[in-house]
């Protein structure tokens, strides 16, 4: 009976022991297993900036570092499936992950609610004039499935860089400005450019002036210039490559011999000061092309003067008043050569904005006078207009030559008009839009209009007796 008592003990003993092995090796894979088997989140990572720019404007042979960090908000962790900076051998940019430097860098682990650092180095030769004035490339981002980026620009040459900066005072001309997203030109404040500037914009980037004041003072031997940042010769007539020159509510402003082209619109003026009793802007010998929308965008009650303008092959307008604003053009050249075959100059009183309603304004003065307005479209002024009570209209066209082919009824506001007399110009394919010899332009304006009475045209010739009509005298 002992020996079977014992047994049985012994037996309870070893079957308790073997349980216990069982959940000791049990919860050992089931732990073992838990930190195999991470659950991913589904979400994507993000980054402390979308562009890392160097704006140091480097003169010798040299390097720089900057970083960013790559965050994981999740509460899970993330599974980074490739980071790939996309130049790759011949990029002048190398990335280092979170310690590790690599071009390709693959399956990385970003813990829950972590980050982990990203650093990126350049290196160039910035006095090699063959570089773009703007290098760039990008780091690429895949994280299931989804890609994203982060921007790398460096500044390629010696210049003025302008990088969401603020300005005032003069502007030095020995070397050309460029601006990256936007130089403003803040309240109150005060720009003058001198002759001969040479500005470069990126893309998208706009000199931008905020109840402030633009003073860009070119002459016919050094205009001051505005283009894309792309030197390349294919991008000599490409437009939209920058938006343009930005008027918000300005202080009196004035440009004089300037040249402005490949933008989206060239000058866009939006708004009124309260306390300006003259115009907004007074815009004169300046020649605005190739924008891919307006030459002169003019919007919400703007108030614009032009004189001795050249304003051509624009995708849409040379002029474009919409809900309401002023404007008087003088001398000048009002073309509809652009991508579309539509009018010139275009009224549009009212707008419905994004919180829609629709704002109706009005045209105190809508005066041109000694121009010629002309191109490819049938009727080279339109209007399209909205009058309640209180709201008007005016204008007021003398000695004009204008395409129109639905001839007004009333033309007691055109006096003096050559309409649909095609104006000899030279070559309109070459942009060459000064007149022949027997031009119907030659001798049709009136010395009375303005400053332009015995005045220069474009090109400097002077005017005298009975003037030309359009930006140039034969």
């Amino acid at each position: 009976m002992y020996i079977t008592r014992f047994t049985s003990k012994f037996s309870i003993l070893k079957a308790i022991s073997t349980l216990f092995l069982s959940i000791i090796i049990l919860l050992s894979v089931f732990v073992s297993g838990c930190k195999k088997d991470l659950i991913f989140s589904k979400a994507n990572v993000s980054f402390s900036v979308d562009t890392v720019l160097f704006d140091t404007v480097f003169t010798t042979l040299g390097s720089t570092t900057q970083s960013f960090r790559i965050y994981n908000n999740d509460k899970n962790a993330i599974k980074i499936d490739e980071i790939r900076l996309m130049g790759g051998e011949n990029s002048p940019f190398r990335i280092n992950i979170d310690g590790v430097a690599d071009l390709v860098h693959t399956n990385i682990t970003l813990p829950k609610e972590d980050s982990i650092y990203a650093f990126v180095q350049v290196k160039l030769d910035v006095n090699n004039g063959n570089l773009p004035l703007i290098v760039e490339d990008s780091i690429q981002f895949t994280v299931n499935g989804k890609v994203s980026y982060v921007n790398l620009a460096v500044w390629g040459q010696d210049a003025y860089f302008h990088y969401s900066d603020l300005n005032e005072g003069v502007w030095p001309n020995d070397k050309p400005h460029v601006i990256y997203t936007y130089a403003a030109v803040d309240s109150a404040k005060s720009l003058i450019i001198q002759p001969g500037t040479d500005i470069y914009l990126h893309k998208s980037a706009l000199l931008y002036v905020y109840k402030g004041q633009l003073d860009i003072q070119g002459t016919i031997d050094n205009p001051v210039t505005f283009q894309g940042d792309r030197l390349e010769s294919f991008y000599d007539d490409v437009s939209g490559q920058y938006y343009g020159i930005y008027f918000e509510k300005a202080q009196p402003s004035t440009i004089n011999y300037a040249i402005i082209k490949n933008g989206t619109a060239g000058i866009h003026v939006f708004s009124e000061d309260d306390g300006n009793s003259g115009y907004t802007l007074e815009v004169s010998n300046t020649e605005i092309y190739n924008c891919s929308s307006y030459g002169i965008f003019n919007y919400a009650g703007g108030k614009v003067k032009g004189e001795n303008l050249l304003v051509h092959s624009n995708g849409l307008y040379a002029y474009f008043g919409l809900e309401g604003g002023d404007y008087n053009f003088i001398q000048s050249h009002l073309l509809g050569y652009g991508a579309e075959a539509g009018p010139a100059v275009a009224i549009k009183n009212y707008f419905t904005r994004a919180d829609g309603i629709t704002y109706i304004g009005q045209v105190n003065e809508g005066t041109i006078n000694n121009s010629i307005i002309y191109g490819n479209g049938e009727d080279l002024i339109a209007y399209d207009t909205l009058l309640p009570t209180g709201v008007a209209i005016n204008y007021s066209y003398e000695n004009n030559l204008v395409k129109m082919d639905n001839i007004p009824d009333n033309l007691s506001q055109w006096i003096g008009t050559i309409f649909n007399q095609n104006p000899n110009f030279i070559n309109t394919a070459e942009d060459d839009f000064q007149m022949n010899i027997g031009s119907p332009a030659q001798d049709a304006g009136n010395a009375s209009f303005g400053s332009h009475t015995n005045s220069n045209d474009i090109l400097g010739n002077p005017r005298t007796g009975v003037p030309d009509i359009g930006a140039y005298e034969l």
